[in-house]
């Protein structure tokens, strides 16, 4: 096909100057090896090439793959070893006994609660609805049994003091109020007194709340039922905690 195509051309004998005057009737063509033809190769680009370098290099070179989704960076919560007191000089002796797990958890949930409320402090009601939550100890199977349960404290919660400005946020960890902070010191002052070894449980932050009587979590607790001789019930079992069944 390309010999044809070829044959068909004119050519100049002036251009191919080995060609005769008595061979132009039957032309000897050149192979096609002497045929220069014009090439589909694209030229370089020089600003390409002086901005980018090697085309080839480039061509080797791969992004580095990223995740579409990267995983999140962990970070450890805070956890509290021990609870706030106004006491600070207690500290130095060395002789405050520590708080059960319970019950540190219980007041992490405190806070969590005020939070959810939109309360600017932890306060001792606060403190009753963090039992609460927490619900494996003592002092919460106690309340359930008498049928106080976290929804009627935090309903009790919102009658007593209201609701919270739509667009107030409280802080990440809210300070307690001073019968709050009166009521820890209670339990803790209760427990130096009984001279028992062991920590301090949910059943003592439970009993300081009931010991701070204007407060809002001792009104709460005597608007659901709860009274002295409950309490005087509980407090038998204020250096017990309840053993955790995983079945």
């Amino acid at each position: 096909m390309t010999t044809r195509t070829l044959s068909a051309l004119p050519i100049s004998t002036s251009t191919y100057p080995f060609l005769s005057k008595s061979t132009t009737r039957n032309p000897i063509l050149p192979s096609l090896s002497t045929l220069s033809l014009p090439s589909n190769r694209r030229k370089p680009n020089l600003l390409a090439s002086s901005l980018l370098g090697d085309p080839t290099r480039l061509s080797s070179l791969r992004a580095p793959t990223m995740p579409l989704y990267p995983r999140p960076t962990l970070r450890s919560a805070a956890v509290f070893s021990t609870l706030p007191t106004a006491k600070p000089e207690r500290a130095s002796t060395g002789k405050i006994p520590k708080w059960s797990a319970r019950a540190i958890k219980a007041f992490s949930m405190a806070e969590l609660e005020a939070r959810k409320l939109k309360y600017p402090n932890t306060g001792t009601e606060a403190l009753l609805m963090g039992i609460l939550v927490e619900g494996t100890s003592k002092a919460a199977q106690f309340l359930r049994a008498d049928e106080i349960t976290l929804f009627k404290v935090r309903e009790e919660t919102v009658k007593l003091l209201g609701k919270s400005d739509l667009y107030f946020f409280s802080p990440e960890h809210p300070p307690l109020t001073e019968p709050a902070q009166r009521a820890l010191d209670w339990a803790v002052d209760e427990k130096l007194k009984s001279g028992d070894d062991g920590e301090i449980t949910t059943t003592h932050m439970l009993l300081g709340i009931w010991s701070e009587k204007d407060s809002a979590g001792h009104k709460i607790l005597a608007s659901l039922g709860f009274d002295d001789d409950k309490a005087n019930e509980l407090a038998k079992s204020a250096n017990e905690e309840a053993v955790m069944n995983y079945r």
